[in-house]
């Protein structure tokens, strides 16, 4: 019996649901398990029996091994670099440039233990390096830290940036990545500060906050170590 359009229209939709779901298991498996074991370590068969899939999906999905430690490695996270309009409008506030910088890395702690096991993974990359980290740092965080340089630049009236502009850029930044981190250890001593989105979101505006106190800091120094503008004393006749 010939099939209708739609029920070709049907096989094709499931077909390509089936598909994303197995891309989708396989990547979490090797999430988990790069993260376990690290990358030496993990086969594509154990990934694939854990993912409840056969072996020729991960050629299929990421064309090898390597392929999907990288998509493991930098799939789950939103990445600023991906989302720099977000904080980077020329019009907008400084309260508005944080909440637009820090809404973005808050993004992950909401995908729960997907995010815990995404830092460990990346834990073990700084500890057992595949170069995954140094392509990361060189095609997200540069273009994302170089994007909060700007616009923190522009905010304290700078023609160009410099030392104290670079490591006030960084210190914004190690705000939400001390939350990263430092996971575990909340949880342990005060696990309500991130127990859902609502927590996080808390936490986020807080960091508005403290990230807006920084920037202002920075301008009251900057002001009050400015060399005065003095006109050179006329020599009396």
């Amino acid at each position: 019996m010939e099939k209708t359009p739609t029920v070709l229209a049907d096989e094709a939709r499931r077909t390509r649901s089936d598909g994303a779901q197995s891309r989708e298991r396989l990547l979490l498996a090797a999430i988990r398990l790069f993260a376990e074991q690290g990358f030496a370590k993990t086969s594509t068969r154990e990934i694939a029996l854990a993912a409840g899939t056969n072996i020729a999906s991960i050629s299929y999905y990421f064309g090898d091994k390597a392929g999907l430690y990288r998509a493991a490695f930098t799939e789950p996270s939103p990445g600023c670099d991906h989302d720099l309009d977000a904080f980077t409008a020329s019009d907008a506030t400084l309260r508005e440039t944080l909440e637009g910088f820090y809404g973005i890395m808050m993004a992950d702690l909401k995908r729960g233990d997907l995010a815990r096991l995404s830092m460990r993974l990346w834990f073990r990359e700084m500890l057992e390096p595949t170069g995954v980290w140094d392509e990361e740092i060189d095609n997200g965080i540069k273009p994302a830290h170089a994007a909060l340089v700007m616009v923190l630049g522009r905010h304290l009236g700078l023609a160009a940036p410099d030392d104290d502009l670079q490591r006030l850029a960084f210190s914004v930044v190690g705000l939400a990545v001390q939350l990263m981190v430092t996971r575990d250890v909340i949880d342990r001593i005060n696990p309500h500060l991130l127990e859902n989105d609502a927590a996080i979101d808390a936490w986020m505006a807080r960091l508005v906050d403290y990230g807006e106190a920084m920037v202002n800091a920075e301008l009251v120094r900057r002001t009050a170590t400015a060399q005065p503008i003095t006109k050179p004393r006329k020599k009396k006749a």
